[in-house]
């Protein structure tokens, strides 16, 4: 499509001129309002132009208006009519019009005149910055889009173009007819054209024409600007418009994926064969040659065009993506080659002879090891196989090259004739540390660092943090995995039998223990990252799909690339002994190598420790942020937590009976906590993750040297998997029972009751933990589960909180429980009746503190006991009807 040609207004006046000369010119008169004086020894000076401001009709009402212009201190006058000023052209005034609407007529007659007007907000800005008035030829209505350059493109109608220009003009943007590296924003009707893809190719942001309309409606707002990035992003020019793509040869999954990218990045999907189709993407692995004949104006390119339109946020250029027959450039090459029948051909012969060898060990070398383990009977020399330096494609074509992989390789020592079955292992040896060193190099050169690049095409793919948490320590273990790779090869080059493999193992073990666990602690959160930013963030879909297919990595995902280091240390310790097994007691290595190996053991521990204890703290801040009111002192770094069970309450002390509750035993507490019954909203992070809103509510931390005894309830056939605790808190002179049924299988009843008594027993320094478990009838502690799942007993639990809250409503008095409690205690006392006390002897007996609370009636209580009493005889009787 055509470019813009240069139109031109009613006033003569190019509006696609280049106009920054002229605004140039307007800023070196703006900077200064006195004339200097001539060059010429001329003692009288040039009398000095006095800057005016007329304030047309509505803008002479504007208080704030007027407030700006005594700020800057030009003088003002008001007008409704422009006759009453009669000439403008005054030698010792310089007129400025202040026009509030730029379609009045009066606004029309001042063009004509060629007046200076500007809008009031630009006065308020000039104001806001302490600077002059600016000088401009041009209405100027407001400065959103100042020191802005715009060039259109795709526009075929001239009056759209005519409007869009001059709004552009009145916000105080520059206009350029021809596309250049000065150009901001590229204003785009079509994604066609020469500027387009220089634009593309530059990074320029292409935007559509509504910026320009939705800019001019947020024109008199003061600290508006177009080129905000949030704003201008609402209006950017989708990979896709105008496209119409159809997908050949792929999954139906993946094809389904593929086209609802294609509509969220402004496209449309058309099946195959379509004539309005556009652009054909093809999956070159599978497909071999086209179903059909393509038309001339039909794109057949590959995949790699689709994902890297979405990754650059712009349409990429299809002719570097042209799908062609799957033949390759180098069985071309020796093809041709073997045509050749012209005489003298010995060096096309030896040309040809290379061109296949190198083609059959490109098919051979393979950065991944073989899914089996090697054969020792297969004697490849070193660098054939495994070795980095033999990589179909250098490592430094994808970004720098790491300091630890410049040194070259010195395999062309010739090899030993018959090769001991300890040089085997140790060649076992260096073969996977080099490839191991090759997939940490493809990690970062094909991940990391284009990701950290800056400047990408359509801004940062990924935030720093997430890189962050994606990598982690990478880059510090291939420095050290190179450095062991760079000595095992000097080893196997001068390979002899007392050679020590122990002392490189042993030499490096410390940098091992130092860079391994703070990517395997973490390497779970950066599989969660990876799997969350796939998601949610279409170009980095994206480009994991371009650098997943590139043969560097093997058919496998960053995740199942990231996996190695985790998996590695075990290796090298499984290798380590292989070779032990090889070497001879007389061998100094011997013990050298029972070193390294112990040296590792070590590291893997260190890491599982460490690693237990990072699980350990996120699980806290687990339970932290689920439990709504948690105590902060429950953090702390001696404690752990050991198991979360799922209870149903079967007593009223902590809270209703049938309320589900959440117990969290740690290592010398409990916390009890109760399920919601009202969820807030979800808590926003400042890196803008959403954490799910905290589905419990905090009832009591029970430090475990409360427990006094535990009683494991026999199972019955009204009674299943409960259980209760004899707690004493400090604050209450009797005993309470708590009783609990379990909801899940895991972890059985006898494990989770042994449990918690050893730990009991540890907080208390008692080695008798079995002896804190009392078995109980459940009869003699009066408790029941039979009711707890049935339609009665749930309705009975509504009611029961529904006379709550009214009671708490309606209630004069709101003296607290534990106040209440206190009271009626005091007050027996007084009469001479003792409050009742456990016997520590008859653990069957139910225990509670809040029993004599029973027989006292309360005023606000008794029309509520009666209306719950009625309900409950109706639920019955209703009950009873439908059985």
């Amino acid at each position: 499509m055509a470019d813009s040609s240069t139109l031109f207004s009613e006033t003569g006046r190019s509006l696609l001129t280049d106009s920054s000369v002229l605004d140039s010119k307007i800023i070196e008169a703006s900077k200064e309002n006195v004339v200097p004086g001539s060059a010429l020894d001329v003692e009288e000076e040039m009398p000095q132009i006095e800057t005016r401001v007329v304030l047309v009709r509505e803008a002479g009402k504007h208080e704030e208006l007027l407030k700006a212009l005594e700020e800057i201190k030009v003088p003002y006058i008001k007008t409704d009519t422009i006759e009453e000023l009669g000439d403008s052209d005054s030698p010792e005034f310089e007129t400025v019009f202040v026009v509030s609407d730029f379609q009045d007529s009066i606004f029309n007659n001042l063009c004509k005149a060629d007046c200076r007007v500007i809008g009031p907000p630009v006065v308020l800005h000039c104001a806001h910055k302490g600077k002059p008035l600016p000088f401009s030829c041009r209405p100027l209505y407001c400065a959103s889009m100042l020191n802005l350059v715009l060039c259109f493109t795709g526009f075929r109608k001239k009056d759209e173009l005519v409007k869009l220009v001059t709004l552009v003009h009145h916000m105080g943007g520059i206009i350029r007819r021809d596309f250049s590296s000065k150009v901001t924003h590229l204003v785009a009707n079509s994604t066609h054209g020469d500027k387009f893809r220089i634009a593309v190719s530059l990074g320029t942001p292409i935007v559509k024409a509504e910026w320009i309309y939705k800019a001019w409606e947020k024109r008199n707002e003061s600290d508006f600007c177009a080129a905000d990035d949030d704003f201008r992003n609402q209006f950017k020019v989708p990979p896709f418009q105008d496209c119409m793509l159809s997908f050949l040869g792929f999954s139906d999954d993946e094809k389904a994926s593929m086209e609802e990218m294609t509509e969220m990045q402004g496209g449309h999907y058309l099946p195959v064969g379509d004539e309005r189709c556009t652009h054909l993407v093809v999956e070159e692995s599978s497909v071999k040659d086209l179903p059909f004949e393509p038309l001339k104006n039909l794109y057949v390119v590959k995949q790699e065009w689709f994902w890297g339109s979405i990754q650059m946020d712009a349409r990429a250029g299809e002719s570097m993506y042209l799908f062609e027959k799957s033949e390759s450039p180098g069985l071309k090459k020796s093809v041709s080659l073997l045509s050749l029948s012209t005489p003298n051909s010995n060096r096309k012969r030896r040309r040809l002879k290379e061109t296949l060898a190198q083609l059959t060990r490109e098919t051979d070398l393979s950065p991944f090891p073989p899914r089996k383990r090697p054969s020792a009977e297969h004697s490849l020399s070193i660098g054939s196989l495994l070795d980095i330096s033999n990589t179909p494609e250098s490592s430094t074509a994808n970004g720098e090259t790491p300091k630890s992989c410049a040194r070259p390789s010195k395999n062309s020592t010739p090899l030993p004739l018959k090769q001991s079955a300890r040089w085997q292992v140790a060649k076992e040896l260096y073969q996977t540390e080099s490839n191991y060193v090759d997939i940490l190099t493809t990690i970062i050169q094909l991940f990391q660092v284009p990701l950290e690049k800056e400047g990408q095409l359509g801004g940062p793919i990924l935030a720093q943090e997430e890189i962050k948490t994606i990598f982690g320590s990478i880059p510090d273990i291939l420095d050290v995995h190179t450095k062991i790779k760079e000595d095992l090869e000097d080893l196997m080059v001068n390979w002899t039998e007392s050679k020590s493999i122990g002392d490189i193992i042993l030499k490096y073990s410390k940098d091992l223990l130092k860079t391994y666990p703070p990517f395997v602690n973490f390497f779970e959160m950066s599989k969660e990252t990876i799997t969350r930013c796939e998601k949610q963030k279409p170009r980095f879909h994206a480009f994991l799909k371009i650098n997943q297919a590139k043969p560097e990595c093997g058919r496998q995902s960053l995740a199942e690339l990231l996996i190695r280091p985790v998996q590695r240390l075990p290796s090298v310790a499984l290798l380590l002994n292989d070779i032990k097994k090889h070497t001879t007691e007389d061998n100094p290595d011997k013990v050298t190598l029972e070193r390294a190996i112990e040296s590792l053991k070590e590291v893997m521990t260190h890491i599982n420790e460490d690693k237990r204890k990072t699980e350990a703290q996120r699980q806290f801040f687990d339970v932290v942020y689920e439990v709504d009111g948690c105590p902060a002192n429950l953090l702390s770094s001696h404690r752990s937590l050991v198991q979360r069970l799922e209870t149903v309450a079967l007593g009223d002390d902590l809270c209703d009976r049938g309320e589900q509750v959440t117990l969290f035993l740690f290592n010398d507490c409990l916390e009890i906590a109760r399920k919601r019954h009202k969820v807030i909203g979800a808590f926003k992070s400042p890196h803008g993750h959403t954490r799910p809103p905290a589905s419990l509510k905090h009832v009591v931390l029970m430090p475990l040297s409360q427990i006094k005894k535990v009683l494991d309830i026999r199972e019955t056939e009204d009674c299943h998997k409960a259980f209760a605790l004899v707690v004493r808190p400090p604050t209450e002179p009797n005993n309470k029972l708590l009783s609990f049924q379990m909801t899940t299988e895991e972890p059985p009843k006898e494990d989770w009751l042994k449990m918690l008594c050893r730990h009991v027993a540890n907080t208390i320094c008692k080695a008798d933990a079995e002896n804190l478990i009392y078995i109980a009838d459940p009869d003699s502690v009066e408790v029941n589960t039979k009711d707890m799942d049935s339609t009665l007993s749930r309705a009975s639990r509504a009611i029961k909180k529904t006379s709550k809250k009214v009671t708490r409503a309606f209630s004069f008095s709101k003296t607290p429980k534990r106040a209440l409690r206190r009271a009626l205690m005091s007050h027996s006392a007084t009469e001479g009746r003792s409050p009742s006390s456990a016997n520590e002897s008859y653990i069957g007996s139910r225990l509670t503190s809040t029993s004599s609370l029973a027989g006292i009636p309360s005023p606000s209580l008794v029309s509520l006991t009666s209306v719950f009493e009625k309900r409950s005889h109706t639920l019955s009787r209703s009950t009873t009807h439908l059985i």
